[in-house]
């Protein structure tokens, strides 16, 4: 466990010495990265420090170098003593609030040290808001939105830090100003692109059923199964890497014979060990893919085992377990390992691996012991566990196999394990099929119609299943929960509807009498327009707003009521979305409070408060009546809430109001 240091600032001192401070208190004091971490290099490997599952063998490096080199052979280093600062704040801000894209953290000092290099020394004392706003301006050019946007956040995170701290000559306080990114505009050739972007191809979608009944070999087997499980649920492919062997859950049904199956998933992402219940049309095809992957991976954890019972040994078969401390001819080095072309790849691995060759005459020989430590290197740095948080061991892991399991030309080994990767399984699905590494698609004869690739990424299933849960009406709540999120504000960034599909959604609620009140629900069945026709023609369009769905068409006629929607008749509501829920009570909440500024600027004799008590009184009666319309257990999920029964009943109120002011008496007349 790394010793957490707080730093505080002396108020007595300079910035500049508060900043010697610090780099001295990070460089001599911090263990973040281990006690061993060297200071001064420019890059530092900190594979072993950050809990990112499923990454397999992948190092992790910082390297301290600059914007404007980060890509070249030879980058070059931060000038000091903004070098020795960034070092010391990737280390400090590790230790108290860890990241695990800690390149984003980098990136933005990166940026920050070429705007402060424009204009002065390379001391970070010298910053101001105006170098933050030309990192900020760096990175928006440099990066995709989604990409800037999270980077720029970890700009502001260091400006905060260094104001609150007294590292810089001049307090100040800076706002991320990148707009965080987001698909409101559902129209377009752009958004159609980057739609099929996120999604998998109704192709590749076609494909994969077949390519899981045809899969043979155990890569094609492992890789087609795994994409049955992404099919059945919106999990992280990271998630589904961390299963185990034993994750198969049945619990009695409502029924007498019923049992409902899930998978017991260990999540990400702040949200702890769950199980997720399928549906019965795709509880058979997980099972039966549960079952395939054990079949492929049941050797590798039986050397799992092995190694965990005899961490100094290696493991043999059954058969073989007689060449034990024996001199190994190069057929039987071969043999142990798993090696293909006899003795000259015998004689090639032991060069590779530093094992001495003993020269017998009519050909070579390897001592056991040699060969032993040679092969045991290659055991998982985090053995027994998969990954360095220890909540799984290889033993019962789902996805481990034996070492080049994975790979289509290299051999396997049979006495060395790994932990299948994020890599390996995106590079299953062709993410690397241009550049000539084969896929699924391509293994089993698999092409789009016009003859490319066919390729998905694990991730694509997420956004497809959440996209399907999206049109299909399930609540914003549910959604999250199905997909193991915390928050769900975040179920937006993978709703990938269309206008068409939206426009279809409220069309299908409001042709049906179950979920619509007033004049469409009045409509006789005996009509000549049918109820789903008369939709149609009062639905001609539809875009989003934050309270909901616009039906006003703007072939007709301009929006007359701009960014006022709660007072327009047009805005048309479903209940079930939480989201749109909370931005209704959120903005309740807003023009309650803006009603009594209203009433207090009236009594302090303001000129035009009666306008504005007016107007707020109006929109909170509005907005109360909406989210009593939401918040009714009696309207049932998916139903439809026109604005425009409101905008009646108000209309109607005021006007009882005003004729019940004139009386005709008979003494009158």
């Amino acid at each position: 466990m790394a010793e957490i240091i707080v730093f505080q600032p002396r108020p007595e001192l300079d910035a500049a010495q508060n900043m010697r401070g610090f780099i001295t208190s990070c460089r001599d004091l911090l263990t973040v990265f281990g006690t061993d971490l060297d200071f001064d290099a420019l890059v530092w490997d900190v594979t072993e420090y950050l809990e990112i599952k499923g990454r397999g063998k992948k190092r992790h490096r910082l390297i301290f170098s600059t914007l404007e080199t980060m890509e070249q052979s030879d980058p070059q280093p931060f000038s000091e003593p903004f070098l020795s600062f960034s070092k010391s704040y990737i280390r400090y801000m590790h230790g108290v609030r860890p990241t695990k894209n800690i390149a984003f953290r980098l990136a933005a000092l990166r940026a920050l040290h070429s705007a402060l290099n424009e204009s002065s020394s390379c001391n970070p004392v010298h910053l101001k808001p105006i170098h933050f706003n030309r990192a900020g301006q760096m990175i928006s050019e440099r990066y995709k939105m989604t990409t800037a946007y999270r980077i720029a956040g970890q700009l502001e995170m260091a400006a905060d830090f260094l104001s609150e701290n007294t590292l810089t000559s001049v307090r100040f306080s800076w706002r991320n100003s990148l707009p965080r990114p987001g698909d409101a505009v559902r129209i377009g050739k752009e958004f159609e692109v980057k739609r099929l972007q996120k999604i998998p191809s109704q192709e590749a979608l076609d494909a994969l059923p077949k390519i899981f009944r045809m899969a043979l070999s155990p890569p094609d087997v492992l890789f087609s199964s795994v994409a049955a499980i992404l099919c059945a649920a919106p999990d992280r492919v990271n998630e589904v890497l961390s299963l185990a062997h034993d994750c198969e859950v049945w619990e009695k049904g409502t029924g007498d014979d019923d049992l409902v199956y899930g998978l017991r998933w260990s999540g990400s992402k702040g949200t702890g060990e769950i199980t997720k219940w399928l549906i019965p049309s795709m509880a058979s095809v997980v099972q039966e893919a549960i079952e395939k992957i054990r079949r492929v991976t049941s050797e590798a954890r039986t050397i799992a085992i092995w190694y965990e019972e005899n961490p100094h040994g290696l493991y043999l078969p059954d058969e073989m377990e007689y060449l034990r401390n024996k001199d190994l001819s190069m057929l039987e080095v071969a043999d142990i390992i798993g090696l293909s072309g006899a003795e000259s790849s015998s004689r090639q691995w032991c060069k590779n691996n530093k094992v001495s060759l003993i020269s017998m005459g009519t050909g070579y020989v390897a001592r056991f012991s040699d060969v032993e430590r040679a092969i045991l290197r290659y055991l998982p740095a985090s053995f027994p566990y998969v990954d360095h948080g220890h909540s799984l061991r290889f033993s019962d892991a789902l996805f481990v196999v034996q070492r080049n399991g994975m790979h289509m030309q290299r051999g396997t080994y049979r006495c060395m394990i790994e932990p299948v990767t994020i890599d390996q399984i995106n590079s299953g699905f062709g993410s690397r099929v241009r550049h000539g590494f084969p896929s699924i698609f391509t293994r089993l004869g698999f092409a789009a119609l016009d003859g490319s690739p066919l390729k998905v990424t694990s991730h694509q299933f997420r956004h497809y299943l959440n996209t399907l849960a999206q049109s299909g009406g399930m609540s914003q709540l549910d959604i999250a929960k199905w997909s193991g999120r915390i928050d769900i504000r975040q179920n937006e960034v993978y709703d990938h509807m269309s206008a068409q599909d939206m426009l279809a959604q409220i069309r299908e609620a409001a042709g049906n009498e179950k979920n619509i009140s007033g004049s469409l629900a009045k409509i006789s069945p005996n009509m000549p327009v049918s109820r789903e026709d008369f939709v149609k023609l009062r639905f001609p369009t539809a875009h989003t707003t934050d309270l909901g769905f616009c039906v006003h068409d703007f072939t007709m006629s301009p929006c007359s009521l701009h960014r006022d929607c709660i007072h327009c008749e047009d805005l048309v509501c479903i209940k079930g979305d939480e989201s749109q829920g909370m931005r209704v009570r959120k903005m309740l909440d807003e023009s309650r409070a803006l009603l009594k500024i209203a009433q207090e600027g009236e009594s302090e004799g303001y000129a035009g408060s009666n306008r504005w008590i007016e107007h707020q009184k109006s929109t909170v009666e509005r907005l109360s009546m909406l989210c009593a319309l939401v918040e009714n257990p009696k309207i049932r999920q998916g139903a439809v809430l026109p604005l425009s029964l409101m905008q009646k009943k108000v209309l109607i109120e005021k006007e009882g109001t005003s004729v019940s002011r004139i009386s005709f008496s008979p003494k009158s007349r």
